[in-house]
């Protein structure tokens, strides 16, 4: 696919999104439970963590959402659901052959890896949005050559690997929750313009997130050559949703209106307590790739 590919997702008013219509209260407790949740979740961060939101992966789950005209909620929650399953699959196929650390052992691991998720990965891709699609009230069965009992069975396979914990964090609703708290706390933030903009902009940035974070890595140490202990520890960066809800709104405030971009950061930083500093550093990465992108 061409590098600047872009997707289109339903608009948020044929998703029928409105905001403004929740109570601060019930607000209030969203928030601080997606804050628990994204800290709970970088309590527990592994190096295999962000490994298959690789673009290639990215781009067919937003092309077969497209296709299907799903929301870009489920595109979001199916690569979620994809990369922990993926990870458990993976953590529970080595636990079971008892591979050691040695060279050996470990090439052997990585050939059996390969070997058992080649063939059967586009099926656990079409799966998870299957998965995510029942999970946002979509329930027409997705198209895919193959029969159905394979398909429930593949279904049945990753739940059960997930112990049907498909409760994971998806950056969707920090980005519209966010906006939701915004709108409330300034009724002149724009906020529907700005949710309009934050679509393409959190798209950006999945299908670049790579070169990204490793601009922001970069630029937070210093030094061009990030050592594998760096990247290591940077992984709380790069799974954490709330920096990145913050980020996406503060580039579509920059897009939007540049003179309005500093308000809605002091307001993020307010919301978050991230600081004003680390949300621009975020905002001013992606606007670079942005511009660089747009130019060529």
């Amino acid at each position: 696919m061409a590098k600047n590919t872009m997707f289109s997702f339903p608009t948020r008013d044929q998703r029928n999104l409105s905001f403004g219509e929740v109570s601060l209260d019930i607000l209030t407790d969203i928030l601080s439970n997606l804050n628990n949740k994204n800290k709970s979740n970088l309590e527990k961060v592994s190096n295999m963590c962000g490994c298959l939101k690789e673009r290639r992966i990215v781009e067919c789950v937003f092309l077969l959402c497209e296709e299907l005209g799903l929301s870009p909620v489920v595109a979001y929650q199916a690569i979620e659901i994809l990369e922990r399953f993926t990870a458990k699959h993976i953590e529970d196929l080595i636990r079971s052959r008892n591979y050691s650390s040695d060279t050996e052992d470990t090439r052997n691991c990585a050939d059996l890896i390969f070997q058992t998720l080649k063939h059967k990965f586009f099926l656990f891709i079409i799966s998870s949005i299957q998965i995510a699609s029942k999970l946002d009230l979509y329930t027409n069965a997705l198209s895919y050559p193959s029969s159905k009992k394979q398909l429930l069975d593949s279904e049945i396979f990753i739940l059960k690997t997930l112990n049907f914990n498909l409760n994971v964090p998806n950056p969707v609703t920090y980005v519209e929750t966010l906006l939701e708290v915004l709108g409330h706390n300034d009724a002149s933030v724009p906020v529907a313009q700005l949710h309009d903009q934050c679509v393409p902009v959190l798209q950006f940035i999945y299908l670049q997130r790579e070169t990204i974070y490793n601009s922001l890595l970069i630029a937070a140490i210093g030094c061009p050559s990030p050592s594998h202990e760096q990247r290591a520890k940077f992984v709380s960066v790069t799974e954490d949703f709330m920096l990145l809800g913050v980020g996406v709104i503060a580039v579509a405030a920059f897009i939007h209106h540049i003179s309005t971009c500093e308000k809605v950061v002091e307001e993020l930083t307010e919301i978050t307590g991230i600081s004003a500093q680390s949300i621009m550093d975020f905002a001013h990465v992606t606007l670079m790739h942005i511009t660089d992108n747009t130019s060529k």
